[in-house]
């Protein structure tokens, strides 16, 4: 049994990068770059304004001048020259026209009426350069904008669209396999269980955690405990040309576990037990993949992950992402890590450190008078026990002491998502205190909010193809990363589950109805299997599902496909309404599932509102008709078409 630090230190030791691969511009946020990017022009690419004010000769000084032309901000100013005695009116970024070698803010100046020609009073002595930003002041053409390892953010996403760089070479992140193993394991949209069922967790919280760390993902699915079976699932998958093999489940002692002796006979096992707490079964190995027509000979990282759902998720977080890191081109592989303050005194193991899942939160007040992080325990912390995942941004590092570690005391906390996600444990009660005027009445309304602000979204990849793991799923993860890019014009959104099933109309339903039925989601995404080919029967599976059918959205989809490719008129797609989940059929092609998202962002988050519940989005100062003073309408209306008066009410 080995220690975290060394465990930590055999998996980056043979990780090695992926080779870099091209990608258009939009794809490559959060990849991480594998060359210099060089500015091909300068920017400004001419001199350019500042402030919105008037181009001028500095040596003129105060005085009134005509105004000879303008310089707004595109190529209004081409053929101007501003010669002593006339000034230019110029907008902010507009370009400086010939002769001028200043801007005066409009501020500065005043308008001279009773004229016929336009003509203003400077009122400012100004210098040579003033409010001017000359050619290449923000960026000088052929200088390293952005240099190699550097991760591409949104900010790194606008510096590329501004230097039109459309095509952006970065490292791959890596294509990871995943499998769960267990006689005991059944698919999520069982219904009922058997005497010694439980339904596979382990697989779909794993592929969810590798889409968020930007990785393709292959879902292998539920594997028997039965050794030729696990073989015959691993020879796909590395078939499959994935570059990380995830097991969950069969790395224990047990006599039907074959993770661990399969992993040893196909490629170099380098370790089988760590000592930490939960995790300590987890096993890491390296597979060899031999070469084929399609394939190189390469190595494949397979991690034996603990049975155990929290074993299984803290030992990804603490093995599986560093080495996607170091894989992706990450120069920094090791997640963020914070001292915190404990909230209430933990008891450590007297053996092994645990990895003990909390919530970190800023207080003002830490406990020691001074603002800093403190950490609260989830509770129970055994490692079946999932829910001591739920709401737990970080992993608190406890050492092996057998003793109780005081509230109050200082602790290493390894963050695991963002800090923003700490849930509030404020009521879902708000008052909303308005002061309506109805001559001097003040009205308090106590509102309820009856839905949470946060829509969930699932998305299911309807494909033969990728069902059978004869190909990679393409347009899942693109799914996933356009409805996270757009979850602010979505009014809050997040992808809580994605699924692969093949072209069958039973499974497509019974996909749809758990998820809608038993999940609550908000909006369902299929991809796939709207054309014209025997097997595409996405929207009859869709049709016998949902309740109500919405062609609006289907019509504008198209309407925004049919810019981009003749073909778009061939698709089948179904929407529609069952209970309070919008389903969306949405083309196979990972292209087309951004266009048709662009297509329906501006109606979809009110579309949404309204699904569960919410009418109308209301005017914060809106009463209901029912509490509202009586009105005049007559009165009203008139006042109203004169000008003479405001509505009362703005929901109309």
């Amino acid at each position: 049994m080995i220690s975290v630090d060394e465990a930590l230190r055999m998996v980056l030791g043979v990780a090695h990068r992926l080779p870099p691969m091209t990608v258009p511009l939009h794809d490559a946020l959060g990849k991480i770059l594998a060359e210099d990017v060089r500015a091909p022009d300068p920017l400004p690419p001419y001199p350019a304004s500042i402030k919105d004010g008037y181009a001028v000769v500095a040596s003129d000084g105060p005085g009134e001048y005509p105004v000879i032309a303008e310089a707004r901000a595109g190529n209004d100013g081409l053929g101007v020259t501003v010669t002593p005695g006339t000034v230019a009116y110029i907008t902010t970024g507009g370009p400086i026209p010939d002769g001028a070698d200043a801007v005066v803010q409009v501020e500065d100046t005043e308008q001279i009426e009773g004229v016929e020609s336009k003509r203003i009073r400077v009122l400012v002595e100004t210098h040579k350069g003033a409010d001017i930003r000359p050619v290449g002041h923000d960026i000088e053409k052929d200088a390293v904008v952005l240099n190699a390892g550097e991760r591409v953010g949104v900010s790194e996403i606008g510096l590329l669209a501004t230097m039109g760089v459309m095509m952006v070479k970065v490292y791959r992140t890596p294509y990871i396999g995943v499998l769960s193993t267990g006689d005991e394991l059944v698919e999520q949209t069982t219904e009922s269980l058997s005497r010694g069922q439980i339904r596979d967790s382990n697989r779909a919280m794993i592929l969810a955690a590798a889409l968020q760390q930007h990785c393709t993902v292959f879902d292998i699915g539920i594997v028997r405990d039965d050794e030729d079976e696990l073989e015959k699932a691993i020879d796909t998958a590395v078939s499959a040309g994935i570059d990380i093999l995830l097991t969950s489940g069969g790395v224990s002692m047990g006599d039907r576990d074959f993770v661990k002796p399969l992993l040893g006979k196909r490629g170099t096992m380098h370790f089988s037990k760590v000592s930490m707490k939960p995790g300590k079964p987890l096993t890491f190995a390296e597979i060899n993949a031999k070469p084929t027509e399609d394939m190189t000979a390469k190595k494949i990282l397979a991690f034996g992950l603990p049975g155990n759902p929290v074993s299984c998720l803290v030992c990804f977080h603490l093995f599986v992402v560093p080495a996607i890191r170091q894989l992706a081109g990450w120069a920094n592989t090791h997640s963020l890590s914070v001292h915190a303050r404990l909230v209430q005194p933990l008891k450590t193991d007297p053996v092994r450190p645990e990895f003990h899942r909390a919530v970190v939160r800023w207080e003002i007040d830490d406990g020691s008078g001074k603002p800093g992080f403190v950490a609260e325990s989830t509770g129970h912390q055994m490692s079946s026990r999932l829910l001591s995942m739920k709401s737990a941004n970080a992993l608190l590092e406890l050492p092996a002491t057998g003793s109780v570690m005081p509230a109050g005391a200082s602790v290493s906390a390894i963050l695991i998502s963002d800090l923003s996600s700490t849930s509030s444990s404020k009521s879902p009660l708000t008052l909303v205190q308005t002061s309506l005027l109805h001559g001097n009445t003040k009205t308090e309304i106590t509102a309820e909010k009856s839905w949470d602000s946060e829509s969930k979204v699932a998305i299911l990849t309807v494909s033969d193809t990728v069902a059978s793991g004869d190909g990679p799923d393409r347009s899942g993860p693109r799914a996933v990363s356009v409805v996270n890019s757009s979850a602010g014009r979505l009014g809050g959104a997040r992808v809580v589950s994605t699924a692969v099933v093949p072209d069958d109309v039973s499974k497509i339903k019974d996909v749809l109805q758990k998820w809608s039925d038993v999940d609550k989601v908000d909006l369902i995404l299929t991809l796939g299997g709207t054309g014209f080919s025997p097997r595409d029967i996405t929207p009859e599976a869709t049709k016998e599902v949902v309740e109500k059918e919405t062609p609006g959205l289907l019509h504008v989809m198209i309407q925004e496909s049919l810019k981009v490719t003749p073909f778009a008129m061939l698709s089948r797609s179904a929407a529609g309404i069952r209970g309070s989940t919008l389903i969306i059929n949405m083309p196979g092609n990972p292209n087309a599932v951004a266009e048709c998202m662009d297509a329906l962002l501006p109606a979809l988050k009110h579309a949404l509102k309204q699904i569960k519940g919410d009418k109308r989005e209301k005017h914060p100062r809106h009463v209901p008709h029912a509490q509202a003073a009586p009105v005049d309408e007559w009165e009203r209306s008139y006042k109203s078409a004169s000008g003479g008066g405001r509505e009362t009410c703005s929901c109309g």
